[in-house]
């Protein structure tokens, strides 16, 4: 279907009159062309309709303005916005088949974008929201639908978690979303677009998506544990650069409440509608490169390893090991995530 360009007589005024375009893929929430201009080839982003579209168009104009403030580019410059049509006119970036450690570049100017914010941003974005007292209940229903025996401390161990995440500091500059494909890999480094879930938090729930597989995204990989200490290590290091502190957090603890979020196992459209982890007994489905089964026997797995020797968590440690054994031995067909990006 033909969609008109939503190029204004203000974004000609100030830009020039565009002299072709091509209508680019995005996610059903926005629509995206590639520009040509009198002296520029850019990008036009619109958000679409929707109950929280100028939520949504607000959140992506303001953590791209925060984001510009670092010294090295992490988000394409904003050339103009028109808020009427929800608009934005973005600077093209050439993007270039990413390395085999890809992940490394991607810490890096993951840390970079988080310290973009400032203390004295809190407030111009969203607080980050993390799990709550549903997705505990839902998990250890999952357990004992699983029949896998839930001991007595482990819903104290789950609930002191949530509060520990909920009670984090941190007022770093998340992306929402950082997903393969939100990241362009470019001759100058990487950068990211689609901002229209950012928040502000700890950095170090948007780092987990490298052990936990994506939480948040279509696209799921895992990779080898020295790939991910390098990694992890290039996170804390861009981030002391550019803050002059380390990162505040615990690791374990965000891919343990990544872990909780039945949510992470369907697309944006679809969440905050059902028991998600309630399905996973009765029927498995496909999201982009993996089932949901898959993920979640990815998730448990992390983080059985992870608490092994976590004291708070311990009896989440040998709980989410017994429901990966269980789910392994229910389906022995579950094969692992995929360990490269398309």
């Amino acid at each position: 279907m033909w969609l008109r360009l939503p190029f204004g007589n203000e974004l000609r005024a100030e830009l020039g009159t565009p002299r072709r375009s091509r209508r680019l893929g995005s996610s059903p929430r926005s629509r995206v062309w590639r520009v040509v201009l009198p002296e520029a080839t850019v990008v036009v982003k619109q958000i679409v309709d929707g109950p929280d579209a100028g939520e949504r168009y607000t959140r992506e104009v303001t953590a791209l303005r925060l984001a510009a403030r670092g010294e090295t580019p992490v988000v394409p410059a904003v050339l103009a916005t028109d808020p009427g049509d929800r608009v934005l006119v973005l600077e093209h970036l050439d993007h270039r088949r990413p390395a085999s450690d890809w992940i490394v570049d991607y810490a890096g100017a993951l840390a970079r974008l988080h310290a973009a914010a400032r203390p004295e941003d809190v407030g111009v974005l969203p607080k980050w929201q993390g799990p709550n007292q549903a997705d505990i209940d839902s998990f250890l229903r999952l357990a004992v639908a699983l029949e896998v025996p839930v001991a007595p401390g482990v819903f104290s161990e789950l609930h002191d978690l949530v509060n520990r995440l909920d009670q984090t500091c941190g007022h770093a500059l998340l992306h929402g979303d950082p997903c393969p494909g939100n990241d362009l890999h470019t001759a100058t480094g990487v950068r990211f677009i689609d901002f229209e879930q950012a928040s502000l938090g700890s950095g170090l729930m948007e780092l987990a998506y490298l052990r936990i597989g994506f939480p948040t995204c279509w696209c799921v990989t895992s990779s080898s544990e020295p790939l991910l200490e390098r990694a992890e290590s290039a996170y804390r290091d861009a981030w002391r650069t550019a803050t002059g502190s380390e990162a505040l957090g615990d690791l374990t603890d965000a891919c343990a409440g990544w872990l909780l979020r039945g949510d992470g196992l369907v697309e944006r459209a679809r969440r905050e509608s059902t028991d998600h982890l309630a399905r996973i007994p009765h029927r498995d489905w496909t999201w982009g490169t993996a089932t949901a089964r898959q993920r979640l026997v990815h998730r448990l797995g992390v983080v059985g390893e992870m608490t092994a020797d976590h004291t708070s968590l311990s009896g989440v440690s040998s709980l989410s090991t017994a429901m990966r054994q269980r789910m392994l031995a229910r389906w022995p067909g579950l094969q692992p995530v995929p360990t490269k990006r398309p």
